[in-house]
């Protein structure tokens, strides 16, 4: 039936993206060609992860930032994105419902996986999403938000902890589903 446009895509692989992402059965057997040919060894290295995603970012320095992203979704450790979680980043980093986005942007933000976020982790992010911030639009950016650090600071603020304190999933949901600005600061969307 539906297997055969999937190709080399397992059928429980492709079911779970199916469930999970926007995507079609099409959509996915087209990505998963792409990724072999691109991938032929099925995985992708954190270089290889950073080459991708620096096109996305041509005027900045997207490294740090894609470093970050890489490790949000490399869920096995391993060093490497198979397919699926590749597919998993593209959905997420791109239409994935608000909810699920802020779950992975949490993530993010969790540097060392502990299940929280603390100030020193929101700085060290908000650091690699300004280096995404082409130098001209800089001088665009409110006073209090034009430096990593000033940046890092406001985010935190809208959570009300002291700065050796910690952010649960749930609190950072929260905290930045109730505040625009917060939701804001914790990306970048370029000015075009």
């Amino acid at each position: 039936m539906g297997n055969s446009k999937s190709g080399a895509v397992s059928k429980e692989i492709l079911e779970d993206l199916k469930l999970n992402t926007k995507f079609s059965e099409t959509e996915i057997a087209q990505w998963y060609e792409n990724f072999k040919r691109q991938c032929p060894t099925g995985r992708i290295s954190k270089e290889e992860f950073q080459n991708i995603y620096s096109k996305f970012f041509p005027d900045s320095d997207a490294d740090t930032y894609a470093q970050h992203v890489f490790r949000s979704f490399d869920t096995n450790d391993d060093g490497t994105l198979d397919f699926k979680e590749y597919i998993i980043a593209l959905h997420m980093t791109s239409t994935g419902k608000t909810t699920r986005k802020l779950e992975w942007a949490f993530s993010l933000f969790d540097v060392d996986k502990n299940g929280y976020i603390t100030k020193t982790e929101v700085k060290e992010i908000c650091t690699a999403i300004f280096k995404l911030i082409p130098k001209d639009e800089l001088s665009a950016l409110p006073s209090d938000e034009n430096t990593a650090e000033k940046r890092a600071d406001k985010l935190w603020k809208f959570f009300e902890k002291g700065d050796n304190d910690r952010v649960a999933e749930g609190e950072f949901i929260k905290g930045v589903m109730e505040n625009e600005v917060a939701l804001r600061l914790i990306q970048y969307q370029p000015i075009k």
